[in-house]
């Protein structure tokens, strides 16, 4: 098996979550971090989604999984402690075109929920394939640990110099080699920033050759 990697937006797309335990919660964490519309449905709540149902990050029913659940979903989730029912809700789900994930349950996944690394805007996701999650949450560790807490904020401001640049300079393979080598260097929000002056000096003075600067 081949797996396509991909970020999804999901920003207000309707998601369906069957179940409101422990399997249950970090998904539903994981859709609320990505703005989803999450609606979930379990005759059982733990008390951290009674608590999200409470504040209104979620939309919940209190009854079991029904046949039509997840009719209009983009995607959906089975995290129940009851392999029928997720296998129930996995061919539902198939039969109308929306993705689905059977949590701990690999055949019966459409797509996998990765192991992550944020710093801001930048996202690091692992996947296994379902073979190893102890794995996958072993290389997040050492992948956190080697990415300084800051990296989110050095990202913002450079894609706001990314952005100065493309203003700057044609599209050309010297605005490609300036793109990279300002990527390997330190990039700060104030006007005089050692990336800035560069970029604009070699926007400047030579527009349309590569930069030779050492990273």
């Amino acid at each position: 098996m081949s797996l396509f990697p991909l970020f999804l937006k999901l920003t207000a797309r309707p998601t369906v979550v069957i179940g409101a335990g422990y399997l249950a919660e970090s998904k539903i964490e994981s859709l609320r971090a990505a703005q989803a519309f999450v609606k979930v449905i379990a005759p059982r709540v733990s008390a951290r989604v009674q608590e999200m149902a409470e504040s209104g990050e979620i939309e919940l029913h209190e009854r079991p999984y029904q046949h039509g659940d997840v009719q209009g979903a983009f995607l959906a989730v089975a995290a129940t402690d009851d392999a029928a029912v997720n296998r129930a809700v996995f061919a539902e789900a198939e039969a109308a075109g929306v993705l689905v994930n059977a949590v701990d349950d690999p055949p019966f996944c459409d797509f996998y929920f990765p192991s992550v690394v944020r710093r801001g805007d930048l996202l690091i996701a692992i996947s296994t394939a379902g073979h190893s999650p102890a794995l996958a949450q072993r290389l997040r560790k050492e992948i956190n640990a080697l990415l300084p807490l800051d990296t989110g904020d050095w990202l913002t401001e450079l894609g706001n110099l990314r952005r100065e640049v493309l203003q700057l300079e044609p599209l050309n393979e010297a605005r490609k080699d300036l793109l990279h080598t300002l990527a390997n260097r330190d990039v700060c929000a104030y006007d005089a920033c050692p990336s800035r002056t560069i970029a604009r000096h070699h926007a400047r003075t030579n527009p349309r050759q590569p930069l030779d600067i050492e990273p």
